[in-house]
């Protein structure tokens, strides 16, 4: 019972982080059962199964919110299904080993001009100009769907640091999108697990405790989403991007733990002052807009 509370307290977190900044739920959760002393292939399983319950709950609520663009996740989620049962199927038997630093690479750069992007703005409000088309949707699915599915984490990261750096929807709508569209991909991934594993390669209380949690947190992460502004978003977002990423390159450049420690904690701590920062910057803003607008007059 002790097992089972901890697995659904894993699931709560990685949920919120997911359903809040569009990533992280398979990279949070597969870390966290590691941590736990679970078996790899376990875990990933569990995790695969377990996105299915809780990306639909976390869809249903970003959709109550209003953070859902329901062409975008329309696009995303054939390719991405079949992305994600080829990576389960056909592509599992594959060493990712080579191709990781340089997926890394891309997304760290992504993720740097994402947060780069809105602090260029200052105090200026961003725009949003047209919506993501089928040529750019088409291959984050196939690609995101894959990795997911292969490496046990990479929907998130692939599709919601493209869609940021695309420009075209505002943060919250490509966190909702993402979260949305990640339920077809899980069970295309869980599918594919059924195929090359069978029943039996499942640890169905471990995805039924990591299932319970999440579906705590998925309400209020996308109620998070809805409230935060822009700009928040966007950097928090770019954040988890690259502290993420930064730790992949640098374990496979070969930095010893104190090295990586370092790393991170020098680009965490820039990372929570750009937040301060910007947070900041939008309280002055919506104090600058609350001064401008004409006082009624008294009737």
């Amino acid at each position: 019972m002790r097992q089972l509370i901890v697995l659904g307290i894993v699931g709560l977190i990685a949920q919120l982080i997911d359903g809040s900044l569009g990533m992280a739920y398979g990279v949070t959760s597969t870390t966290l059962l590691l941590a736990t002393g679970i078996a790899p292939a376990t875990a990933s399983a569990a995790v695969h199964f377990s996105e299915i319950g809780t990306s639909l709950v976390s869809g249903i609520s970003h959709h109550k919110f209003g953070n859902v663009d329901w062409r975008t996740v329309l696009i995303l989620a054939v390719p991405g299904f079949i992305g994600a049962f080829a990576g389960a199927t056909f592509l599992a038997g594959l060493n990712g080993d080579a191709a990781t630093p340089w997926i890394s690479g891309i997304l760290l750069a992504l993720g740097v001009y994402v947060v780069w992007r809105f602090l260029a703005l200052g105090g200026a409000r961003p725009t949003f100009k047209g919506r993501p088309g089928k040529g750019l949707l088409v291959p984050i699915g196939l690609v995101g769907g894959a990795l997911d599915a292969i490496g046990g984490g990479g929907w998130g990261p692939v599709g919601t640091t493209t869609l940021l750096s695309s420009g075209r929807l505002e943060p919250r709508k490509v966190v909702g999108s993402i979260d949305t569209s990640e339920f077809v991909v899980a069970v295309g991934g869980s599918l594919g697990f059924l195929f090359a594993l069978g029943s039996q390669g499942i640890d169905w209380s471990i995805a039924g405790a990591l299932l319970v949690g999440g579906i705590i947190a998925a309400p209020f992460a996308a109620w998070l989403v809805k409230i935060l502004p822009a700009k928040v978003l966007a950097i928090a977002a770019g954040g988890i991007i690259i502290l993420t990423n930064a730790r992949t390159i640098a374990l496979s450049l070969g930095a010893t733990p104190p090295v990586v420690t370092t790393i991170l904690i020098a680009l965490a701590l820039a990372w929570v002052s750009l937040l301060v920062h910007v947070i900041r910057l939008e309280r002055k803003t919506r104090r600058e807009e609350a001064q401008a607008e004409p006082v009624p007059a008294d009737a």
